[in-house]
């Protein structure tokens, strides 16, 4: 119990590192705190989340680098047409694993990065273990089937990949006759080849993920995918050299600086709405953690002269110049011209930060937090979230150590002994944006979220339209009011076990509120089926800030696409521990 401000003794209340007491109340009251959820689970905010140390591409490099992992290639047979088998050994402390792909001469007719495709230019497998001639044999026949395939027991991940024609040819040409190929022309698109799957976790008998644990050096959050996807990166460098030598002996090899420059393209569709309603503590978990990270970041006390100023604002000015020399068109999203504008005013704020200890003039205890503040108001979405990323390098051992802790299992249990009563107001209090969403008009079921017979991917589209299709999307708002609604026509005394042996219908919703109470970031706050619903948004939440890809451009309003480990390392970097920033690469001078 506490005790009253003139006792001697005091309680102690735990905010980030540091312990409050009664004369500390002032000041914690005004300590910068996570945003809360109603702020940050916006579709329209979702969206806006930049990449940052929380996306899994920079966290795995970052941990690829820290620990340095070795990469070697163990055998690239591959003839002037492109059509070979390549093995790399990965070496990371105390497990081997292999990535043994094949290539194939591009198809300029049957290639596609859709699932249903048969022509790929790469096929591959991430393994554990070192690779065995069964298990590159086995590979070989299998993968080619895809669907009707099946993978090793050892297999992590089947992959598979296709060339940017132009790019990757141009790329070609220059290498064999000698030269460097062109900034201009590779800035365009930055990637050699394009991730077009990566499928795991028991898809065509792969190892499933839970199996591995979390001591195991893939055993985190898409880090096998993610493994397999800087993989494709290396080998589309390694091909692309390859061919050159083979076609002219006077080929150079990539200039360091483009190869780190290149990252592999990504594409994905509308399926990862669904990842994020079907993984809700996991998405609570990241979002929360980059939330805690932020705070603790807009809580740091600095004056004038402190040397994380001076880092903030070189990460900044690197964002200014990534953002100033991209040329991507972005139709949907903020353009990189408005958000290098905004960014080169929060660096003259920093400057007078760092020169004066000043935001705006004035002394502030948090500055940070007074400078986001001002910044908030003026600066676009995905600038803001652009600064606020930054401002996570600020305080790097908390966020990783935070960044390790995040996982998310899946199962939602029911707690049968509660009240309606006390379910109620769980409800009342923690989904009361489902409760005022008007479910009623028109627009409200406009549209269907369905699978693709002949395609098989996931889809939206008019209800009218489509209208025995059998909707796989997450109707929160209409589950939410019909609970409610039967909630209120029975005793509030009743317990949830009764209830659901009335309304079985309602279990999965009743599990899922049950087991999320009391988190803020769990569920997107909107309407999903819904005509101002725009799917992009959470699209965007996967690929930009979860997933770490740059440069993610809107292609229909129902795909991404984008750079993944744009700037990285190469692995002979990863190796010897290179220490440089690597993300937000500017051109390579030439």
């Amino acid at each position: 119990m506490k005790q009253p401000p003139s006792s001697q003794a005091y309680s102690r209340e735990s905010i980030g590192e540091m312990t409050i007491t009664p004369q500390h109340k002032d000041e914690a009251a005004n300590r910068p705190r996570p945003r809360p959820g109603s702020k940050v689970m916006r579709p329209e905010s979702l969206a806006a989340i930049q990449p940052s140390r929380f996306s899994g591409a920079r966290a795995f490099m970052n941990r690829m680098l820290r620990e340095r992992w070795d990469i070697s290639i163990e055998r690239f047979d591959v003839d002037e047409n492109a059509s070979g088998t390549i093995v790399y050994s990965i070496k990371s402390p105390g497990r081997e694993f292999s990535f043994i792909c094949f290539s194939r001469p591009p198809s300029r007719t049957a290639r596609t990065g859709r699932i249903i495709g048969q022509a790929w230019d790469m096929m591959g497998t991430l393994n554990e273990g070192p690779a065995t001639e069964a298990d590159i044999q086995s590979a070989r026949e299998e993968l080619p089937k895809l669907y009707t395939g099946r993978a090793t027991p050892n297999a992590l991940i089947w992959c598979r990949s296709n060339r940017s024609m132009r790019v990757f040819d141009q790329t070609l040409e220059a290498l064999a006759e000698g030269r460097q190929p062109s900034v201009d022309d590779l800035a365009k698109v930055c990637y050699l080849m394009r991730n077009t799957g990566l499928d795991g976790n028991g898809t065509f008998g792969t190892r499933s993920f839970p199996s591995l644990g979390k001591d195991h050096p893939l055993g985190g959050v898409l880090q096998a995918q993610l493994l397999t996807a800087y993989m494709m990166r290396e080998y589309s460098c390694d091909l692309v050299e390859h061919l050159a030598r083979l076609k002219s002996e006077k080929a150079v090899s990539l200039d360091p600086g483009i190869r780190r420059y290149l990252g592999v393209g990504n594409g994905s569709a509308l399926g990862l709405i669904f990842f994020v309603h079907r993984h809700p503590r996991l998405v609570d978990a990241w979002i929360g953690a980059r939330e805690a990270s932020i705070a603790k970041a807009r809580a740091l006390e600095l004056g004038a002269g402190d040397p994380r100023i001076g880092r903030l604002l070189e990460l900044v000015r690197r964002a200014v110049t990534f953002r100033g020399q991209d040329r991507m068109v972005y139709e949907a999203f903020t353009s990189s011209r408005e958000v290098a504008s905004d960014l080169e005013k929060a660096a003259d704020a920093l400057v007078e930060l760092r020169d004066n200890g000043l935001v705006d003039g004035k002394k502030h205890q948090f500055p940070l937090d007074a400078l986001v503040d001002r910044f908030e108001r003026s600066a676009k979405p995905e600038s803001l979230e652009t600064l606020l990323s930054l401002l996570i390098e600020l305080v790097p051992e908390e966020a990783d150590r935070l960044f390790i802790d995040i996982h998310g299992p899946d199962e939602f249990t029911i707690t049968p002994a509660e009240t309606l009563a006390s379910l109620g107001h769980l409800i009342e209090d923690e989904y009361c944006w489902a409760l005022d969403t008007d479910m009623s008009g028109p627009d409200a079921y406009k549209y269907v979220w369905y699978k693709s017979e002949t395609a098989e991917e996931p889809r939206r589209g008019a209800r009218e339209e489509v209208p025995d299709a059998h909707d796989l999307g997450l109707d929160i708002c209409g589950g939410v009011k019909s609970l409610m609604a039967d909630i209120e026509a029975e005793s509030p005394s009743m317990t949830v076990a009764r209830f659901l042996l009335k309304h079985p219908e309602h279990r999965h919703l009743v599990a899922r509120i049950q087991s999320l109470r009391g988190r803020e970031y769990h569920t997107p706050r909107a309407n999903i089926n819904a005509e101002a619903f725009v799917p992009i948004d959470l699209v965007r939440l996967m690929n930009c800030g979860i997933h770490g890809v740059d440069k993610t451009r809107d292609f229909l309003n129902r795909n991404l696409r984008g750079v993944l480990y744009h700037g990285a390392p190469t692995r002979d970097e990863i190796r010897s521990g290179c220490a440089e920033t690597w993300f937000y690469p500017a051109e390579p001078l030439q």
